[in-house]
């Protein structure tokens, strides 16, 4: 499909990241873009995406628009199976999580800016692309992590965890729910985030990550700790050392997390109604 958007990058940006990086509008987090601005020249590009024009066919149906997100059939597909989530669902799940948490305090970071931060040539241009985030000004960070590192293969990766930023005790937390499958791409994600975030941090791999009991739950396991995530956040407990992890250890269970897909069902089935 034809994509045309605006983007503060260097020239040195991959075209192949282009099918990444969604729309202008969803260019920065819903519920940040409002409050946000572009310092640096932009551009306007139009790239055609065969890869995803071959795997969107005709069939697949957009079933719900909700914020900058569309949820398609092919997305309730994959819900209703045991299947490996993609960027699309945890994109849908965090904006849903925006909105239920409109903090601005909190920022939960789409998977296709993650991406790119990861996986950016040209370090120098980090700095373009990260500032209209405002990361110093957030207390909670909340980023999905997948262990693509290959910008031409579209929704690429097998394992997705997460790394979160708490602004009291400056410390990036990585839950793995797989025995540390990802802790490689977290830590390259904190070396490229922590140079803006004017502070000094500390990075840790939590050993008490709730474990998934299959090879497919881990985009849930993702979901599911990020929930428990901002409710700790909200509830005010928020400042001491142990953080988040009760309320992860405690809640997050295999029973809990295989039962968001039927969650995410019923929300997008309500959302539906509302339209």
């Amino acid at each position: 499909m034809f994509l045309e958007a605006k983007a503060t990058v260097s020239q040195s940006f991959s075209p192949y990241l282009y099918h990444r990086l969604y729309f202008y509008t969803f260019f920065l987090p819903f519920s940040c873009r409002c409050h946000t601005s572009f310092t640096a020249t932009t551009f306007s590009f139009r790239y055609f995406n065969h890869s995803n024009h071959q795997k969107m066919s005709k069939t697949d149906e957009k079933i719900l628009s909700y914020n900058d997100v569309v949820v398609r059939q092919s997305d309730l597909t994959i819900l209703k199976t045991p299947s490996f989530l993609n960027d699309r669902i945890i994109e849908f799940y965090f904006s849903h999580l925006s909105s239920t948490h409109p903090s601005q305090q909190i920022l939960l970071v789409p998977p296709s800016i993650t991406f790119w931060t990861m996986n950016c040539p040209d370090t120098d241009s980090l700095q373009d692309f990260l500032q209209p985030l405002n990361l110093p000004s957030k207390n909670l960070i909340i980023f999905p992590v997948n262990n693509n590192d290959d910008v031409a293969a579209v929704e690429g990766g097998t394992h997705w965890s997460l790394l979160a930023f708490e602004k009291t005790n400056d410390l990036f937390v990585h839950h793995d729910s797989s025995n540390g499958l990802n802790n490689h791409y977290a830590k390259r994600l904190y070396k490229r985030v922590v140079p803006f975030m004017d502070c000094e941090t500390r990075y840790v791999d939590c050993g008490c990550t709730p474990q998934q009991v299959n090879g497919y739950d881990c985009g849930l396991y993702v979901l599911a700790i990020a929930k428990e995530i901002c409710r700790w956040f909200d509830s005010g407990v928020n400042g001491n050392e142990d953080l988040w992890f009760l309320f992860v250890k405690e809640r997050v269970t295999p029973s809990v997390v295989s039962g968001m897909r039927v969650e995410i069902l019923e929300l997008i089935g309500n959302l539906r109604g509302k339209k």
